[in-house]
């Protein structure tokens, strides 16, 4: 089962030491969290991937263990190139194994003791199997009670109860042990998810992007440089200052690998003001969370009547109403009866179950009436059968794919309905943002919930001529690219460009190289339009590191093509921040205190990004009496960190990598 072993080269091979982190996985995101364990927050890192099935077919494309060996050393040689070591505690692990790729078919037992499990800090589980990621859980959970496990699933509802019974085990297995020493802990995650709202952000100018902490909502927002003569409103801090192209659509920032201009995160108060011209990333007010908004459908919820049945059908109904009506006034005036009894009578004769009005019994006009009330009933019959026979047409076709209607404009056509697809859908709806889809597949994942939100659905290969201009693509803002075939997504840009040469386009792409090819040559061939490549595992990966780190992370916020972390810290630990004021922790670049925990430590929520049972902003309402006020966010520069305080901080992602290996080497002995 277990495979070979391979390595950097000049890096001796052997058993990895105690705290090592693995990182076992089939696709891109494993390899790019080890590349972010080792190079940002500079840890050993045992990769655990599939053998290819390819060996012994050169033609076809490299197996995971060389993709990883040349990722690897790629990421090795620029950082020789920039001058930086890639080790923990400013050294460069001479001499040290950083780095070992074993290959097995299945995380197994015998696997993951020869990845040395039981003896590792922190295992990530990404393969893109939940079954898989379960079972090895569960063996690694048995293994190891103490290890910190973090588990890629895509359904979120198994996660929460996966994470419970994962915890569970781990203080059933270590009695006697008090649950604040206990390190292990269970973290599950989707790469959808997390990357989901980058994604649909994308497709809309000027989203703002949401972090929840103890109930309250933080919105980072995207500001466009101010006029001459206006001021700036820096909100509650200024996060990050926009790459001097952001607002250019044939700007650089566009990719997400890496290059010689970007957006300037964390900068200080003199940087900020001394930049004009420039676009910037403001923390803006606060505000309650509520419960999470429910995806809206299209078009409203809507009448049923305008669902069943057509506008033709209804203007006909209402003809013969106002008939029956007009009868029974008539009836009223003519023969003096009651409304009460004339109406009762008019529908009798309508529907022909009256007795007939015979000469000398009845009056002439009662006679007249009955005829034309007869008649009205005539037109009645066919009425009602073409209502029952809309209504069951309207029902079989409900439970169909809706058409993208004629006047939509002003959409965002979204390609591809796998796990990403199906999550940024939602995220869109969530927005009420107008969305057509183009799926291929009948059957794919997310079908049911477009058919559910009543989602204009194109069914057919988009490469193929008529698919985009089924999905209205000349009147739409925006095109999202997310099929997992990078061919398909570029043909797909190429085509709507042709076809409205200014359309805003984001694609996903998985290889960075080829993702920068891609990006600058439709951004030279198309100046006029915005263009954006993104990729899955790079937005993800960030989350999927900081969670084996053990940090309780609030929230991530792409700025173009970085991320910036939100967090909640002891200060206890961190000498950059213990004994200091609000005003000397703050480094530029690197992070930023931005709150301040005030509950006493044995009130405060164990996890910051949870809405909690009380209403943040109201201490002495139900359900917390005489509880203090929470996160103070307008802290005094020169408040000093006390050792006990618990802060929310906003970091990058080096920043924050080296504010825990500065913790971790302090705590070796």
């Amino acid at each position: 089962m277990l495979g070979s072993v391979s390595s950097l080269p000049h890096q001796p091979q052997h058993r990895p030491v105690n705290g090592h982190m693995v990182v076992c996985g089939d696709d891109t995101l494993a390899r790019r969290l080890a590349v972010e364990l080792r190079y940002v927050y500079g840890e050993r890192v045992t990769l655990l991937v599939p053998p290819g099935r390819e060996a012994g077919r050169p033609e076809l494309p490299l197996t995971q263990r060389a993709r990883a060996v040349a990722l690897f050393g790629r990421m090795s040689a620029a950082m020789s190139r920039n001058g930086t070591g890639g080790g923990g505690d400013g050294d460069t692990n001479a001499g040290v194994e950083a780095v070992r790729i074993l290959e097995a078919h299945e995380p197994t037992d015998d696997v993951l003791e020869e990845a040395g499990v039981d003896r590792a800090a922190a295992l990530a589980l990404v393969y893109d199997d939940d079954e898989l990621n379960i079972r090895a859980a569960l063996t690694a959970r048995r293994l190891n009670p103490r290890l910190r496990l973090v588990i890629r699933l895509y359904n979120r509802k198994l996660g929460q109860h996966l994470e419970t019974l994962l915890d569970q085990a781990a203080a059933v297995s270590m009695p006697g042990l008090d649950p604040a020493l206990l390190d292990a802990s269970t973290t599950v995650l989707s790469d959808a998810d997390t990357a989901a709202p980058a994604l649909a952000a994308t497709a809309v100018t000027g989203s703002s992007k949401v972090i929840q902490a103890e109930g309250l909502l933080l919105r980072a927002v995207e500001r466009t440089p101010p006029r001459p003569g206006e001021l700036a409103d820096p909100g509650l801090c200024t996060l990050a200052l926009l790459s001097s192209t952001s607002q250019d659509p044939a700007g650089t920032e566009g990719s997400d690998s890496s290059g010689a201009e970007g957006p300037q995160l964390l900068p200080d108060l003199a940087t900020v003001n001394a930049a004009t011209g420039r676009g910037t990333v403001v923390l803006e007010a606060i505000s309650q969370a509520g419960p999470d908004r429910a995806p809206t459908r299209m078009g409203g919820r809507g009448a049923p009547l305008g669902q069943l049945f057509s506008r033709r059908l209804r203007w006909s109904a209402l003809g013969v109403a106002t008939a029956v009506v007009a009868l029974a006034v008539a009836s009223v005036v003519t023969t003096g009866e009651s409304p009460l009894h004339a109406t009762y009578l008019t529908l009798l004769d309508l529907l022909a179950m009256g007795d007939p009005a015979v000469e000398g019994t009845d009056s002439a006009s009662r006679q007249v009436i009955q005829l034309l009330s007869g008649m009205a009933g005539l037109l009645l019959l066919p009425l009602l059968v073409a209502a029952v026979l809309e209504a069951f047409g309207s029902l079989r076709t409900a439970s169909s794919l809706r058409r993208p209607p004629r006047g939509l404009s002003g959409h965002v056509v979204l390609l591809g309905l796998g796990k990403i697809g199906t999550r940024v859908l939602v995220r869109l709806r969530e927005l009420d943002i107008p969305v057509v889809v183009v799926e291929e597949d009948p059957e794919a994942r997310g079908i049911p919930l477009a058919r559910s939100l009543h989602v204009p659905t194109v069914l057919g290969d988009v490469t193929q001529e008529g698919v985009l201009e089924a999905a209205k693509i000349r009147r739409a803002r925006a095109l999202l690219a997310l099929t997992s075939v990078d061919t398909t997504n570029l043909e797909a840009a190429l085509y709507a460009r042709s076809v409205k040469p200014d359309l805003r386009v984001a694609l996903r792409l998985y290889d960075d190289e080829f993702a920068t090819a891609v990006y600058r040559t439709l951004r030279t061939a198309h100046p006029g339009a915005l263009t954006r490549s993104r990729s899955v595992s790079h937005l993800a990966a960030p989350s999927f590191a900081v969670a084996m780190m053990g940090r309780q992370i609030l929230g991530a916020v792409p700025v173009e093509r970085k991320v910036m972390l939100f967090a909640a810290l002891e200060v206890a630990g961190h000498p950059q921040l213990e004994g200091r004021t609000v005003d000397q922790a703050f480094r530029a670049g690197a992070w930023r205190v931005l709150a301040l925990d005030a509950t006493p430590p044995a009130d405060r929520l164990p996890d910051l990004a949870a809405v909690p049972p009380y209403d943040p902003l109201d201490p002495t309402g139900p359900g917390s009496p005489d509880r203090p006020s929470g996160l103070v966010w307008d802290l005094h520069p020169g408040y000093v960190l006390r050792r006990e305080d618990r802060v929310v901080i906003a970091a990058t992602r080096r920043g924050l990598a080296e504010l825990l290996r500065r913790q971790r080497s302090l705590s070796r002995p």
